[in-house]
């Protein structure tokens, strides 16, 4: 029986960066294991034709989280032979181990020979084997997904990593290259943002020409609550030179946005070195604490 083929890899722009990134930090080559599920996607087409409605090319395997281990053969051995007691245990029932990801420097974009022993390995534990439901029945799937990073055989100035995606089919024992489909880039995700709402301590600013010039008690009152509020998040930063830069007139107060972040930056960098010397404090506390413990333990021996 052949294995379900997998339509597209899909992933996460901040995921692949993020695993971009643990390989590029590390000191040498890399794997780690790909977290995630499989979903059918029903086909939007309206032939009558019964063999375009095969559920095995509208599979999507959507990878949402991974682990790397910074190190090679972190779960397998050197002739690509899987610890199944290396592998770490499912933290979220709705997750599946997809399979696994290598990072290699200054080798070419295609698997080696032991990546798809490891694969091969990987795909045989029943333990691992996960349910796929479509609208007629339940499929079982095993972690097939490999993804490989490399980076250029030669250096060069600007630095830059590859990156390609396979299904490994137990059927004939091959790996077939698939499309990932990096999720939130591009202009078809733009729709996505349409109903955007930020959540963000500033106070509302009224925009009207009429209320920014109004200077009765009850506005006096409410910018004095403004101000207050606002120094939560950046302090310095006049309530005057917000709402200038909410009016009609903001495209050119692009030097008072730079200041606003700047307050704001320096005021999140303020909490961060409180945080830092009440974490001293309570060091210290403990320290002491501990030679008290000490102390009272020593007297308490020596009686």
């Amino acid at each position: 029986m052949e294995d379900l083929q997998l339509q597209k890899i899909a992933i996460s722009g901040p995921t692949l960066a993020s695993m971009i990134q643990r390989f590029s930090s590390s000191l040498g080559d890399v794997d780690g294991f790909i977290f995630g599920h499989v979903t059918h996607i029903t086909p939007s087409t309206l032939s009558d034709d019964s063999a375009s409605a095969s559920t095995d090319s509208h599979l999507v395997a959507t990878i949402t989280g991974f682990i790397c281990s910074g190190v090679p053969l972190s779960f397998y051995d050197s002739l690509g032979r899987v610890d199944s007691l290396k592998i770490p245990p499912l933290q979220h029932h709705h997750q599946q181990l997809l399979g696994w990801f290598s990072g290699r420097r200054h080798s070419p974009l295609r698997p080696s020979l032991r990546e798809f022993s490891v694969t091969d390995s990987l795909s045989k534990i029943l333990q691992f084997h996960f349910p796929v439901k479509t609208q007629t029945r339940t499929l079982t799937l095993m972690p097939c997904v490999f993804i490989l990073f490399t980076t250029p055989l030669a250096d060069q100035l600007i630095h830059t990593h590859q990156y390609r995606a396979y299904q490994f089919n137990t059927f004939n024992r091959s790996f077939h290259p698939k499309t990932i489909d990096v999720i939130n880039i591009g202009p078809a995700f733009r729709g996505h943002y349409g109903s955007f709402a930020p959540n963000c301590a500033l106070p509302f600013m009224n925009c009207s020409s009429a209320a920014m010039e109004e200077e009765s008690l009850s506005a006096k009152k409410e910018k004095v609550s403004d101000q207050e509020q606002l120094d939560l998040c950046a302090e310095g930063f006049q309530v005057e030179s917000l709402k200038r830069l909410v009016g009609p007139d903001a495209a050119s107060y692009t030097a008072g946005l730079e200041d606003l972040y700047e307050k704001m930056l320096a005021k999140v960098e303020s909490l961060a070195r409180l945080v830092e010397s009440s974490s001293a404090q309570v060091l210290e506390l403990e320290n002491n604490n501990r030679k008290l413990r000490y102390k009272v333990a020593r007297s308490t021996g020596l009686e």
